[in-house]
């Protein structure tokens, strides 16, 4: 790519310290445009973040500008679910007071690209294509939409996981409301963006079916590896240890955990009863509550550094069957070097395969068997783990993942997709 670009980036959260999936792409697509582009940066200020003079990002960003996150309560969000057109996550980071510095920046800078990271930030993205001032721009900055998810297909999945569960229907239903919402929602940032970004080749398609003639560009997730390739002593764990990290107040983590601890781990501790389970994550939702009491696992909560638990760990687990987008847990580990035993959806958007990367099994019979024959095969466990490394290698380092993004921002100019009334 060709000729320096002045770029803000809207971030619903500081991009640093990068400790979950959402900060991690942020922050690393960010470090890597700071190379050849001028930054401003404008993000929510989340409850207890705070953003120090010596932090990493004022290196990268010419300008950083916060603006507190609004709190919205459990009343809201039930009022708004039964009552507005607009999905949850429309209506997480509604806040006149980021609306108002998001108009000074563009009153008072000229920038060549407006990226919105994520579509709890889509609002901000509509409000700037219908505010006159912004139209009346020559040029007026590209508006790039780098969708983390798709948020529809996810709200789809948690919906059809829950939906077999009688104890688990109110989270159905609120999936299948948000699901409604979001593919008309999602739909129309698509249309009303200029370029949009997607993290894999599936949920470009997913995208496709919500809007036919849309073009996509595939910015995948990556990682880094040297932070993950560096010599890390493990932690002594109590072993054989399987590991799982992620977010643990994210819904398809919660599930996922539930489901491995539930189906997959009595079926394994019952051929080798010393295996330990170690869930490794912020925030642990209640629902985990009974998991502190049962033998073999271990809730560590928030920890300084995942890697290593990961290192720690005689298999890495991604028992997911609810999501979108690409799991960046995966890349970590197989950064690491790591044998992986995954579901089909854990893995999915990259082109891996049962038996070469990874060992993949969808069934609780299945899964458990592939972690047993792992735990009894050294060589294997080295093979796949050598295998893992070189496939991220090749392919997910941020630096040859961010030129994609750059690209995006010099295509011709699209032609406009036609307008869909009545979809907010």
């Amino acid at each position: 790519m060709s000729g320096l670009k002045r770029i803000l980036i809207l971030t619903p959260q500081l991009p640093y310290p990068p400790q979950q999936g959402t900060a991690i792409r942020n922050y690393n697509l960010i470090a890597h445009l700071a190379a050849r582009h001028r930054l401003h940066l404008l993000s929510f200020l989340q409850e207890g973040d705070e953003l120090p003079p010596d932090s990493p990002l004022f290196r990268h960003c010419q300008r950083i500008e916060t603006v507190p996150a609004p709190r919205r309560t459990l009343a809201q969000r039930l009022l708004t679910t039964l009552f507005s057109p607009l999905p949850d996550m429309a209506l997480r980071l509604a806040s006149p007071a980021f609306r108002e510095r998001l108009a000074a920046l563009i009153a008072g800078e000229t920038y060549d690209v407006v990226q919105i990271e994520g579509i709890e930030m889509a609002p901000y993205g509509l409000w700037l294509r219908a505010w006159p001032r912004f139209a009346s721009l020559r040029p007026r900055p590209l508006l790039v939409f780098d969708d983390h998810n798709a948020e529809y297909l996810l709200q789809r999945r948690v919906f059809e996981t829950d939906a077999r569960q009688p104890r688990r229907w109110a989270g159905a239903l609120y999936s299948l409301i948000q699901w409604q919402k979001l593919s008309r929602y999602e739909a129309h940032i698509c249309r009303q963006a200029d370029r949009v970004a997607a993290v894999s080749e599936a949920d470009a398609e997913a995208l496709r079916r919500l809007v036919p003639g849309l073009d996509p560009a595939i910015v995948p997730n990556g990682v880094d590896l040297d932070y993950y390739g560096a010599e890390v002593p493990p932690l002594d764990l109590r072993s054989p240890a399987l590991v799982f990290t992620g977010k643990m107040d994210f819904r398809p983590n919660v599930d996922a955990v539930l489901w491995f601890a539930e189906e997959v781990l009595p079926r394994i501790r019952a051929a080798r009863p010393e295996v330990h389970f170690v869930v490794v994550g912020q925030k642990p939702h209640a629902r985990l509550d009974p998991m502190r009491q049962r033998e073999g696992v271990t809730l560590t909560g928030r920890v300084e550094d995942v890697r290593p638990y990961i290192a720690g760990a005689a298999v890495y687990v991604v028992p997911l069957r609810m999501g979108g987008g690409t799991r960046l847990k995966l890349l970590e580990a197989m950064a690491m070097g790591k044998a992986i035993v995954a579901t089909s959806l854990g893995c999915e958007g990259f082109d891996v395969a049962d038996g070469r990367e990874l060992r993949m099994a969808d069934t609780p019979e299945g899964f458990a068997a592939a972690v047993l024959e792992l735990l009894e095969d050294e060589g294997q466990r080295a093979r796949l783990g050598c295998t893992a490394r070189r496939f991220v290698e090749a392919r997910y380092g941020w630096g040859a993942i961010v030129p994609r993004l750059e690209e995006l921002y010099c295509r011709a100019t699209p032609v406009e997709l036609p307008y869909k009334s009545g979809l907010i």
